[in-house]
């Protein structure tokens, strides 16, 4: 089990070598900005995109304010999961990383010296896509293309084949939908007695919607006694 692929012809290796390549013949300064990138930059941007959801969904505001927080909750806690599940897949399958095995490898990334599958960057980056995915849609398409392109990156980085990628793509999709359920019977709850809540209830939901929700009257509800006494006395 400790090598999944070892020939030159195997489709794996071609195509790492196929996208690797585009690192030779790219300028440096591109190198640098794609190493960056595949290494933090979209890590950061998936946290940002996390972040301005959970925004967009207090702001709206609505009756299921607390189930799409809890979703936004669970997109983290899906891709810690999904990580800790890879820990004993990584030592049972022992691969190694390919710039190991193969030579000729424009490896953009040095000190790289723990096993190659499954790919801990394209785990984590679609378990946050999925996550956003069940709580906003559109937000979730644009997670899981910022994941692909992850993906995409680990590979030209010279640091991980294209099957790793894949199976992290695999086990980041499986933990954020097969847990879900579970997840949110657990949050949605908690959140709900958050969005109640005086002081944390702003997680929730915005001030302004909040504020809002209480001057609102119900239709057929009788009206405050002050308003009465200011109807009487006009």
């Amino acid at each position: 089990m400790a090598v999944l692929a070892e020939s030159g012809s195997n489709p794996d290796v071609e195509l790492l070598y196929d996208i690797n390549g585009l690192a030779k013949d790219a300028p440096h300064w591109f190198d640098r900005v794609m190493e960056f990138v595949g290494e933090y930059g979209l890590l950061l941007a998936m946290v940002l995109l996390v972040l301005w959801c959970w925004w967009s969904v207090r702001r709206r505001g609505g009756e299921d304010a607390a189930s799409s927080v809890a979703a936004l909750v669970w997109a983290p806690l899906a891709a810690g999961v999904a990580v800790l599940v890879n820990v004993p897949i990584r030592g049972f399958v022992e691969r190694p990383r390919p710039f190991v095995q193969h030579q000729g490898l424009d490896v953009l990334v040095s000190g790289k010296t723990d096993f190659s599958f499954v790919s801990d960057h394209a785990t984590i980056t679609m378990a946050l896509g999925v996550g956003l995915f069940v709580a906003n849609r559109r937000f979730g398409i644009a997670g899981i293309g910022l994941a692909l392109l992850e993906g995409f990156c680990r590979v030209y980085m010279g640091v991980h084949y294209p099957t790793d990628v894949v199976g992290g793509f695999a086990l980041g999709t499986a933990v954020a939908l097969l847990l879900s359920p579970l997840a949110m019977a657990l949050l949605t709850p908690l959140l709900r007695a958050v969005e109640r809540s005086p002081r944390a209830g702003w997680i929730v939901r915005g001030r302004s919607v909040s504020r809002a929700r209480e001057g609102a009257v119900l239709p057929g509800a009788r009206k405050p006694v002050e308003s009465e006494e200011r109807d009487l006395a006009a």
